[in-house]
């Protein structure tokens, strides 16, 4: 069936398009985009008063699919991504067994087919088990699909390590994707170092832990000339020492996520463990300079870092709670309130940070309204305003800190390869 967007207001930044106009859209892909299309027969659907979007690109999220369904799976993944807008996403290889050959990415790429309802993109691991002692095969890992190698959820500890996987990723033109961490630093902390920990009585973090693994990145990109991705910025020296790095021509991008740009440490108080999360939360200056950072173009990408965790694991004492939250279906919102809404990005570096950028530094066919492209597309009414919910979310797991926050932005429609599979808000 054909599909015609009707009067929505086009907002690509890669093709310079903003604009009120018509997309119609035929066998996946898009066939048209213009002023006063027709259609005799199809789908039309009226997008006046709404933006049309590239569907939104997630590089950096945990579907948990192998090993721990009961938290979430490819199917429920994929479901609470619609429903956020995300039409392509890349998860992350700390699943059991570990993304580390090519039988479990081909496993991951066959579940996405048969039960996914966006595309689904698996990131290998750098090492063997994420056990940061032997390369994984990158070649094997790239021509089997996956986009990108990143150990996420632990550093490779080994300098020397780390400086082959560049040289090896190079080779097979496979973005790294860097956990920026020093264990050493971190020496089993539960949040951010500061008042906050101070006051709760608990083991902190110190900010350092998280610069000095950034600083060592960066030095080995530059070092090997070889491009580096640092994931989830969270403190005010490591937007700096990318912004810096950037202006000597290191090869780096960087993203951060919409709890780094909303969220201070005080969202822990009262011993608060829907905010527990790695990197911690960290100070009001490191939430302004991670702000900065996106509206001067030193953090190219807002990316969710979608954690799903069983409620088990969170209803425990602090220290012991596991890190991270859903974030699927409040990232698109929480960009517009805090991001769009106060000035500090425009409509078009907004698409460029969660559409556009993800999908070039994945290297994929993804990211624009381009007639011949395939067509993933989401249609949002940036105005509406509503309560989040944690009950409605389509994630298996609901952990979120954000239940109960007011934004902006709603998801009308959520289109991937010319189906529709979120209609008027409800997920099909």
């Amino acid at each position: 069936m054909k599909i015609l967007i009707k009067n929505g207001h086009v907002v690509d930044s890669r093709t310079k398009k903003d604009e009120v106009c018509d997309i119609l859209i035929s066998e996946g892909k898009i066939e048209a985009i213009g002023k006063g299309l027709e259609l005799a027969n199809g789908d039309i659907i009226d997008a006046e008063g709404k933006y049309v979007f590239p569907g939104f690109v997630d590089a950096h999220c945990h579907l948990r699919d192998p090993g721990f369904e009961y938290k979430e799976d490819i199917e429920s993944g994929t479901r609470s991504a619609a429903s956020g807008g995300f039409t392509s996403i890349a998860c992350m290889p700390n699943t059991n067994p570990v993304i580390d050959s090519e039988a479990v990415v081909k496993y991951v790429l066959n579940k996405a087919k048969n039960e996914g309802i966006v595309n689904v993109y698996p990131i290998g691991s750098i090492t063997k088990g994420q056990k940061g002692e032997e390369l994984s095969e990158i070649g094997e890992l790239k021509f089997a699909g996956a986009v990108a190698i990143s150990d996420d959820g632990r550093p490779v500890k080994s300098s020397s390590l780390m400086k082959k996987a560049l040289q090896y990723a190079s080779m097979f033109d496979i973005t790294v994707i860097s956990h920026s961490e020093d264990l050493d630093l971190s020496d089993e902390g539960v949040m951010n170092e500061g008042y906050q920990s101070t006051i709760m009585g608990l083991k902190g973090i110190p900010s350092a832990a998280e610069e000095i693994a950034v600083a060592r990145e960066l030095i080995l990109a530059e070092y090997t000339n070889t491009p580096i991705h640092i994931a989830h910025v969270s403190t005010e020296l490591s937007v700096d020492l990318i912004r810096n790095a950037k202006n000597r021509g290191v090869r780096v991008t960087a993203e951060t996520c919409p709890h780094y740009f909303v969220l201070t440490d005080e969202a822990c108080s009262g011993f608060n463990t829907l905010a527990k999360v790695n990197p911690p939360l960290r100070s009001r200056k490191d939430v302004n300079a991670v702000i900065e950072g996106l509206s001067d173009g030193t953090i190219d990408i807002i990316s969710t870092d979608h954690a799903p965790h069983h409620p088990d694991e969170k209803n425990v004492e602090f220290a012991a709670a596991a890190s991270g939250f859903v974030g699927f279906e409040t990232a698109f919102p929480l960009a517009v309130t805090y991001l769009v809404k106060p000035g500090y990005l425009t409509l078009n570096q907004l698409v460029e940070k969660m559409c556009v950028n993800p999908a070039k530094i994945l290297s994929i066919n993804k990211g624009t309204l381009e007639v011949g492209r395939p067509a993933d597309i989401v249609i949002v009414d940036i105005e509406e305003e509503y309560v989040v919910d944690i009950k409605k979310f389509k994630s298996k797991s609901k952990n979120s800190p954000f239940n109960g926050f007011s934004l902006s932005g709603a998801v009308y429609y959520t289109i991937v390869d010319g189906k529709v599979v979120v209609r008027e808000k409800i997920l099909l």
